[in-house]
């Protein structure tokens, strides 16, 4: 998800799954008062579009899973979604994960080519794939940019037969800092106020338990010289998105506690800790978060999810709006 402002944020993913078929590349617009779905069948693309970023009315990129050969590009040009082309589009193995755009519209985008988890830096036109990031057996799943030439990534990495959490800096060159140990801990999203102010969030899926036994909670701050764990409030779950305030601090963290599903549940900054904070009450069961974004020029702040644990019907999309 991503908002530049009160009347324009986008939100994007899948719909129309069904059992174990593939469904359908899904975009929502908010313009200020409602979601409207983008119109994006004249597109020859099937999946699941992974991440969105938007400065503007006329500017936002969208990137999806592959389906075939490779991942797509999409760029909206303030009426419609179009296919973009960059180094690499329809090569075997290019997968592209996360993007951002900067105030500069500066593209930057994570992923792999070549068999190494990279960066795709561009404008529109010209695009570069950066040098590979030094890790073997990554993956990337987050990009976020601090300042217009400062990016942070958040993954795994492989760690024995599981694997660890891992968060780098790209400046110039490639920083990475110490793996986050876990059984099977995937990092989904990092917040980045300084080089030394650094929070990380995923979930360990950790081994054995029943048939589909949640994951862990994954919260941990990195101070500039090792990461310290933070008990997140509650053992079961995940927490899968966080975002920062007006202050450039980080604020609130979305998550799914799998012990209370009365309604959706967060993590909401309180001083230097962190406290639980819970979505509005309803007749069903929490929905699941997936991400959740400041809204610019606001004190406010979207989360976006689904109605259900499960990504097939009858769940829908799900959005709440939190206000400061």
């Amino acid at each position: 998800m991503s908002a530049a402002g009160s009347a324009l944020a986008w939100a994007v993913g899948e719909e129309g799954l069904a059992g174990p078929s593939r469904g359908r590349a899904l975009a929502m617009l908010w313009n200020g008062s409602t979601w409207s779905k983008a119109d994006l069948s004249h597109l020859d693309y099937t999946g699941r579009l992974s991440d969105v970023a938007t400065v503007c009315s006329t500017t936002a990129w969208s990137v999806g899973l592959p389906t075939g050969d490779a991942s797509p590009l999409l760029r909206w040009d303030g009426s419609t979604w179009r296919d973009a082309s960059f180094p690499g589009r329809g090569e075997t193995g290019v997968r592209l994960e996360s993007v951002a755009v900067g105030a500069d519209r500066r593209v930057w985008i994570c992923g792999v080519r070549d068999g190494a988890a990279r960066l795709l830096l561009g404008d529109g036109q010209r695009w570069t794939w950066l040098d590979p990031l030094p890790v073997a057996s990554a993956n990337l799943y987050r990009i976020v940019l601090r300042t217009p030439n400062e990016v942070w990534v958040s993954g795994d990495q492989a760690s024995g037969g599981g694997w660890a959490g891992l968060v780098a800096r790209w400046n110039g060159t490639w920083t990475v800092l110490p793996p986050l140990t876990g059984a099977r801990l995937s990092i989904s999203d990092v917040y980045a106020a300084a080089a030394d102010d650094v929070w990380a969030v995923g979930t360990d899926a950790g081994v054995g338990g029943p048939p589909g036994r949640p994951g862990n909670p994954s919260l941990a701050h990195w101070d500039g010289t090792a990461w310290n764990r933070v008990q997140p409030g509650f053992t079961v779950g995940s927490l899968s998105g966080i975002a920062g305030d007006a202050q450039g601090r980080a604020a609130w963290i979305s998550g799914w506690n799998y012990q209370d599903q009365s309604r959706s549940t967060y993590l909401r900054r309180e001083g230097s800790g962190w406290t639980v904070a819970r979505g509005p009450a309803g007749t069903a069961t929490a929905p699941y978060l997936n991400d959740v974004t400041a809204v610019p020029g606001t004190g406010g702040f979207w989360s976006v999810g689904m109605t259900s644990t499960v990504p097939a019907p009858p769940t829908e999309a799900y959005t709440e709006r939190l206000e400061a």
